[in-house]
């Protein structure tokens, strides 16, 4: 059954120019002394694909916000016709990750590709967050948080609209689901199970059983009938 609220309607976009990237990065790493490693929250993708080199990797917590699917993927996750999700950094709660530690030295190439991943429209919020690693360290690492005044943006979504977009939405990296997928299953090989994203996985699972049940049994009860 269509979904009446899917695909939403997003206006036009456009990817962000290599000049405004670089001047993204920039405006980021304008504090710092560019001899001190950085550390990377990763909440999503990251965990499992991080793409570049690190020299730590410890789980890790921040505060003040939490993770979702908020975000529409035009690209990397969907297409225009057909958008997926992604997930972001939202305010209020807290979010579980691992924090990545890069080395200073030769990082500037391994930035500059994690910005043309993450940043293509400019979605994100590059910030500098509070992240209390597992063995009690604190430690200031980059993440990607939502921005709230994007057309992006998706805020809460209902339950069927999430199922329609794991259902059938497709784009460079791959689909939704996978993502989800692959998310959920490294969350909770770290450790960090998301009680949520694996409850909502389920109910699409089922769903999607449910639904082939249901075409097996009508194909069979055409076929007994002679259609």
């Amino acid at each position: 059954m269509p979904c009446p609220d899917y695909p939403p309607v997003l206006g036009e976009s456009r990817l962000l120019t290599d000049e405004e990237l670089r001047a993204s990065l920039e405006c980021t790493l304008r504090d710092w002394d560019r001899k001190s490693d950085l550390w990377l929250f990763g909440y999503g993708s990251l965990i499992w694909n991080p793409g570049l080199p690190t020299v730590e990797a410890s789980r890790s917590k921040v505060h003040g916000y939490h993770r979702g699917l908020y975000l529409w993927s035009r690209v990397n996750r969907g297409t225009p016709e057909q958008p997926g999700l992604v997930l972001a950094l939202d305010r209020g709660g807290s979010c579980t990750g691992i924090a990545f530690r890069l080395a200073a030295v030769g990082s500037m190439p391994h930035l500059e590709a994690l910005w043309r991943r993450e940043m293509p429209m400019g979605s994100y919020r590059p910030a500098w967050l509070p992240c209390v690693l597992a063995d009690g360290r604190r430690v200031d690492a980059l993440a990607f948080v939502m921005r709230r005044d994007v057309p992006s943006y998706t805020g809460k979504l209902r339950d069927d609209v999430v199922k329609t977009v794991l259902r059938c939405a497709s784009g460079r990296y791959g689909s939704t689901l996978d993502y989800v997928s692959r998310t959920v299953h490294a969350l909770r090989e770290s450790g960090m199970p998301d009680r949520a994203l694996e409850a909502l996985l389920a109910r699409c699972r089922e769903e999607s059983r449910e639904r082939e049940t249901a075409r097996q049994t009508g194909k069979v009860a055409r076929q007994g009938s002679g259609q």
